[in-house]
């Protein structure tokens, strides 16, 4: 991981990450040592399936001193500056949402990487997205939140495709990579904004 300006917005993102699964785990009453394991599932639990399910070990966080450090500011921050992060929960929030949209990206550069299809290139970016925030509600005990209400998913599987399309009409890899990751921040953030949901087939009592 660099300091470029993916670089950087890949920290933040893992960052906002660790702090979101951090609150979780202090709602849950959960102390410090879980807390901070919480808080490693959450910003590199999809990264870290991504690789096992691509047979590269070591997987990618074990070898990157600055994730892991990031993670560990993070997760100490919510114990001891709740309060203070509280006020910038917005701020978190975009960061999130730019999170979501790079690491899709960079799941879906590594399953490209790897030769394998579209489509599963665009399941192995959401699965880098999104399936942190999975591996924590399952260790909070939680029904994932993204298999109840929020688009979450669908705006990584909305970018990948975004990606490939382009790439389809002969776009400059690194404009295709950035819209991607656009749509992604674009689509995550309208959703919340004027809460789209996906519709359900079905009623509920």
């Amino acid at each position: 991981m660099d300091l470029s300006f993916i670089g950087v917005v890949e920290i933040l993102g893992t960052f906002s990450f660790a702090v979101a699964g951090a609150f979780a785990a202090m709602e849950k009453k959960l102390d410090p040592f879980g807390v901070l394991i919480i808080a490693f599932a959450t910003a590199i639990g999809g990264g870290t399936i991504r690789d096992v399910l691509l047979g590269r070990f070591p997987v990618s966080w074990l070898t990157n001193a600055i994730v892991i450090g990031v993670i560990i500011t993070g997760a100490c921050a919510a114990l001891f500056f709740s309060g203070l992060l509280r006020k910038f929960d917005r701020l978190l929030f975009y960061f999130d949402a730019m999170g979501l949209g790079l690491f899709t990206m960079m799941g879906i550069e590594t399953a490209v990487g790897a030769g394998l299809g579209t489509g599963i290139c665009i399941m192995l970016g959401t699965v880098t997205g999104c399936f942190g925030g999975v591996l924590r509600d399952v260790l909070l005990n939680n029904v994932p939140l993204i298999f109840q209400k929020e688009i979450y998913a669908s705006a990584s599987i909305l970018g990948g495709i975004v990606f490939f399309l382009l790439n389809e009409l002969l776009i400059a890899p690194d404009f295709a990579y950035l819209a991607g990751v656009l749509v992604v921040f674009v689509v995550r953030v309208l959703a919340v904004r004027f809460s789209w949901t996906l519709p359900r087939f079905y009623d509920r009592k």
